[in-house]
């Protein structure tokens, strides 16, 4: 059943250069049945004619314009200052939308007051019989900080055949499209904009359950995304990104005792993924690795981010129960286990 809410929702697409991708995603959500929404895009100093393209043929959407590129993370916290919701929606520019997808998702929030966030299913806009490999049908991550999705495992993408269409609580919701409260998401002062973009959610939906919160999926919620638009799957600097990023969430979301004893483990399988890139001949990922190991040298942004997260906490770690207590790189690599369905999380 639909729900037009009372519930605002502020959907806010942080956007840079190619204006036609927007354009369809805009045009995608003209045809959704929510009605009490605004849509906020926050421009991340495009070089293209994206602002003056929006401005002409969308006059009822707000434009906020950044003077520089404050990557997706940063974008969003300042489409989240001027929104006037109560939820917020933070939607990929590359993304179309089955008409409900919104309700299905606001529907969860308000008869939950325990759900700070939640995903649709996403699939992939080229292959629609498959799932995305931003978010699939829920995130998850293991003990060391590697994330999966429930139909996605590193590079092995399942297709949806509705294996996975079970409403459920996860370990993060996926940055391409989810639905948070806007007061939990100002209570932990946004997305870090030290990541700079990738694995940002992963960060607020960890902060999410050290309050107490759940994270969940609502797969009758659809929608289908291109992927890898701003910055290609085989970027090195997407490497960098990924690695660097994941192992800060290491450092600074555990219990320190537990961050100490997981890093040397981390490290070296790092260390061996670096190895397996460079034996493909892939130098720049290589050396991508290293660069993310030696950016955590920079120890005051460690502390400030660990003190931080030491002020919301209210759960402990062993309480976070959809946390991945095994290694997937393990489990994938060497047990060559690649569905999700096949993995133990008790």
């Amino acid at each position: 059943m639909l729900n037009q809410s009372t519930h605002k929702v502020s959907i806010i697409i942080p956007h840079y250069n190619n204006f036609p991708i927007l354009d369809e995603c805009l045009k995608s959500l003209q045809e959704t049945t929510y009605l009490n929404k605004e849509i906020i895009v926050v421009d991340n100093n495009s070089s293209d004619d994206s602002v003056a393209l929006l401005s002409d043929n969308y006059k009822d959407i707000i434009i906020q314009k950044s003077p520089t590129n404050l990557g997706y993370a940063g974008g969003c916290n300042l489409g989240a200052e001027i929104a006037t919701g109560e939820y917020l929606l933070f939607l990929n520019n590359d993304t179309i939308h089955d008409k409900s997808f919104l309700d299905k998702l606001a529907n969860i929030l308000n008869d939950d007051l325990d759900v700070a966030c939640i995903q649709p299913k996403i699939k992939n806009y080229n292959n629609k019989e498959s799932f995305d490999y931003a978010g699939a049908s829920g995130g998850f991550i293991d003990y060391l900080v590697f994330p999966f999705c429930r139909g996605r495992i590193f590079d092995t993408i399942e297709k949806d055949k509705g294996q996975y269409d079970d409403a459920l609580n996860v370990f993060w919701t996926s940055g391409t499209a989810f639905l948070t409260r806007k007061n939990i998401f100002l209570m932990v002062n946004g997305f870090d904009k030290g990541l700079f973009a990738h694995m940002e959610e992963i960060d607020y939906s960890w902060k999410c359950h050290l309050l107490g919160y759940k994270c969940m999926v609502n797969p009758e919620s659809i929608i289908y995304h291109h992927g890898a638009v701003t910055l290609g799957y085989n970027s090195p600097y997407k490497t960098y990104l990924n690695h660097r990023n994941s192992m800060i969430l290491l450092l600074t979301n555990y219990k320190l005792s537990k961050s100490v004893c997981l890093l040397p483990v981390r490290l070296l399988l790092e260390v061996i993924s670096s190895l397996n890139d460079l034996f493909k001949l892939k130098i720049f990922h290589f050396f991508a690795h290293y660069v993310a190991i030696f950016s955590l040298l920079n120890v005051f942004y460690l502390y400030k981010k660990r003190a931080s997260n030491r002020k919301i906490r209210k759960v402990s770690d062993t309480s976070i129960h959809t946390i991945y207590k095994k290694s997937i790189v393990l489990k994938y690599f060497l047990s060559r286990v690649k569905k999700f369905s096949l993995l133990n999380f008790s």
